[in-house]
């Protein structure tokens, strides 16, 4: 098979969907592996480490993907990038289909076999695949990391000759893999951390980290989770307790951190603006759901917001990005986990494993059809 790897074009995007290491892997099955020069440039992977490691270096994207059976990407692929792919070609990113119907369908339209690294299930045999998880992990911390250099102060209590410096008071608002994370690192920092989440599990794993757990614990919150794990959408009664909770609880804490997200919905809204404003001056609130609408109506995209009682108010929508060598070898190794089910194990040609349950899940168009449940037209999902 020949698999591509292309130099990735989005401007907030430094992050490769191979490194030097997967590369080896990759050529030792058998596979032959090309990628665009420059491609790993902005993760700290030259062209000399790919080359070294089997890799074949073409001078463009064009010319990665002529030929390719199997195109591997950070992103979905952009138009003209699309459009060089032949039918029944396979091409795997974090496609984003909730936020790009359209572009569902231009896959089905071109013939190719599109996979979405967010849909792979979350079972126990897919764990290493998991590129939601490792991605949103080291957004997690990231996302403290961001907040401690906003806040300006220290983060753990200092005693002194001259005096006390308080610890800082860190809440973390979600407690999936991003929040057990903020929270971990907050904890590593010397802060005191308190963190919420309306899904009974978070509990336990919030206060094995140290952590105390801030949450109206009621009927409705002992039923708050799906079977794939996922916060459920609260009733409004529900929400309107939490949120009362909530404000009295932020009005004293110096920084803020929001993860919460609901697949395939906009961001709840957890941080509201008079939040904000009973928040203390010099405090911060980091959004990591800020590119689904935001768990505060006051963050943008990639911008910090000041407020006019003096808190900054950040989202980021691509955190990550911002950890482009870790993030770029967790990525590659999810995609390697990954290519055994996109290929015969006899002839190493592109054949994904139709019937596995990981594929399945995960494969958005095949045949130049829509086949994902969440996208396909209704009458082909009745069928």
């Amino acid at each position: 098979m020949r698999i591509a790897v292309v130099k990735e074009r989005a401007a907030d995007e430094t992050r490769v969907a191979a490194t030097p290491d997967t590369v080896k892997k990759i050529v030792a099955l058998g596979h032959v592996i090309v990628i665009e020069t420059g491609a790993g440039s902005n993760a700290s992977f030259p062209d000399d480490q790919f080359k070294a490691a089997g890799a074949e270096i073409a001078q463009d994207a064009g010319a990665a993907i002529k030929g390719a059976d199997l195109l591997l990407k950070v992103r979905s692929p952009e138009a003209d990038e699309l459009a060089a792919l032949p039918k029944g070609t396979g091409v795997v990113a974090l496609m984003n289909p909730y936020g790009q119907k359209a572009a569902v369908e231009g896959y089905a339209k071109q013939g190719v076999a599109a996979l979405a690294m967010e849909f792979v299930p979350r079972i126990t045999r897919a764990q290493s695949m998991d590129a939601l998880s490792s991605q949103s992990n080291l957004a997690g911390y990231r996302a403290v990391i961001e907040a401690a250099h906003l806040y300006g102060r220290g983060f753990p209590m200092m005693m002194t000759a001259a005096g006390t410096v308080a610890a800082a008071k860190v809440f973390i608002m979600g407690a999936g893999v991003a929040g057990l994370q903020a929270i971990a690192t907050a904890r590593r920092l010397g802060a005191i951390v308190t963190a919420t989440d309306v899904r009974p599990a978070a509990k336990e794993q919030v206060a094995s980290l140290g952590a105390k757990f801030v949450a109206v614990e009621d009927d409705e919150f002992k039923q708050a989770e799906t079977a794939a794990g996922y916060a459920k959408a609260m009733s409004a009664e529900y929400q309107a307790k939490q949120a009362a909770l909530v404000a009295e609880h932020i009005a004293k804490q110096d920084i803020v951190v929001t993860t919460a997200l609901i697949p395939g919905r906009a961001a709840p809204v957890l941080v509201t603006e008079a939040m904000v404003m009973a928040m203390k001056p010099g405090s911060v609130v980091i959004d990591l759901a800020v590119s689904q609408g935001g768990n505060c109506p006051l963050s943008k995209p990639d911008v910090v917001v000041d407020t006019a009682n003096g808190v900054k108010v950040a989202g980021f929508s691509n955190l990550p990005a911002r950890l482009a060598a870790d993030s770029s070898s967790l990525y590659a190794r999810n995609l390697l986990a990954l290519l055994p089910l996109l290929t015969d194990k006899d002839t190493k040609a592109f054949a994904p494993a139709w019937d596995d349950e990981i594929i399945k899940g995960a494969m958005l168009t095949k045949d130049g059809a829509v086949i994902h449940p969440a996208f396909a037209p209704q009458a082909a999902t009745a069928a």
